[in-house]
């Protein structure tokens, strides 16, 4: 059995898949969603900076451009009933593995606004009329529609009407208009060749795709990120088990793919710096974030209520909380160490720094606070 000893060991390798590492880093918005699989993205503001993180060369219009242009990718609910990006010919076969039991989880919640299976069952149909003949609206807008054909839309009803259509695989975030995303059919906003039949054996290739980016993990891990029930996570695993070895890592035993180990020379030891945002893949990836937070700071990364902060990763490990702050003429950097950085650890934050003024198009200062 591989051993990987240290919850160091274990960071420079799911980093590398994770394309964090200097050597791993994508050249291409749509590659960088792609490999993830399904990129975390309740803010699309931070699933930018997400993406960024994990690719060099690139710019924020390029992601822009990405999804609304060339639609390589689309945002949607998907897994956990969450928001995420997901590659134009991956979202109708997770949609199908994910949707039900996203659904299902939201009952309750249906039920306390009003929302009867009936009446989600008619909004459907008039959701797809409004847009066929509208074309993408915004939030309020759809509200407005839906109201006058007598479908509640009060309060927190009108965005679980639409978390369910899109679960359903009827619609999705169509382009931002004056700064707010609209709503479009999701036939209408993919490409004709876009859409792939379901594989024949779809959690096989959900759970393969998972280790692809985020190995070692357990199947625990896999649950946790997919939202996928136990029999489906128990089915996944047992399809890709010849395709496996198991490893030891800090905490038991982990999976990745035999494929991997011929390449885990190029996860080298290497330094790097990287400005995750709030609710990143690596943050979110596993049912544990002890390999890459220290205890005493677990509650700066993760303080309840469901809020995963923006952090900065220091060889895989979170060293600090980072924003960014907009200044007259320039936007600067604010780090808040959780513990004294070294001279070393600065020349890293500089060259990210760097990296992420290009891709914002900004001059960007940086400002690391005393500790």
């Amino acid at each position: 059995m591989i051993t990987i000893a240290s919850n160091e060991d274990l960071r420079r390798i799911r980093g590398h898949h994770q394309r964090l590492s200097n050597r791993s880093r994508s050249s291409s918005v749509a590659e960088t969603a792609r490999h993830l699989c399904a990129l975390q993205s309740q803010e699309w503001a931070s699933a930018q900076l997400a993406i960024q993180a994990r690719a060099r060369g690139i710019t924020q219009a390029d992601v822009i451009q990405a999804r609304e242009l060339e639609r390589s990718f689309v945002l949607t609910w998907s897994l956990r009933g969450t928001l995420h990006l997901v590659a134009a010919e991956d979202i109708r076969w997770q949609l199908k593995l994910c949707g039900p039991g996203a659904i299902r989880g939201t009952r309750r919640r249906y039920e306390q606004l009003g929302l009867s299976e009936t009446i989600r069952e008619e909004a459907l149909p008039a959701i797809e009329s409004i847009l066929n003949s509208e074309g993408a609206l915004t939030r309020p807008e759809l509200a407005e529609a839906l109201a006058g054909r007598g479908i509640p839309v009060e309060g927190q009803a009108i965005h679980h009407l639409l978390r369910f259509a899109a679960l359903r695989g009827l619609i999705c975030l169509g382009p931002e208009r004056a700064g707010d995303l609209t709503y479009a059919l999701l036939d209408d906003w993919l490409p004709a060749d876009a859409a792939e039949a379901m594989p024949a054996e779809p959690l096989a290739v959900f759970a393969r795709r998972y280790l692809e980016a985020y190995a070692p993990a357990t199947a625990a891990d896999f649950a946790r990120w997919s939202g996928l029930s136990k029999a489906q996570v128990k089915a996944a695993w047992g399809a890709i088990a010849a395709e496996c070895v198991t490893v030891a890592i800090p905490t038991g035993e982990a999976q990745m793919l035999k494929a991997q180990l011929d390449h885990l020379d190029a996860a080298a030891r290497e330094r790097t710096a990287r400005f995750l945002p709030r609710y990143d893949n690596y943050l979110l990836g596993y049912e544990s974030r002890a390999f890459m937070v220290a205890d005493a700071q677990a509650k700066q990364v993760h303080p309840g209520g469901g809020l995963i902060r923006a952090c900065v990763i220091i060889d895989g490990e979170a060293r600090a909380a980072w924003k960014l702050e907009k200044r007259r003429k320039s936007m600067r950097v604010a780090i808040s160490p959780y513990e004294a950085l070294s001279a070393a650890d600065i020349r890293l934050l500089e060259a990210e720094a760097e990296s992420l003024g290009s891709f914002l198009d900004a001059r960007l200062e940086l400002r690391v606070e005393d500790n």
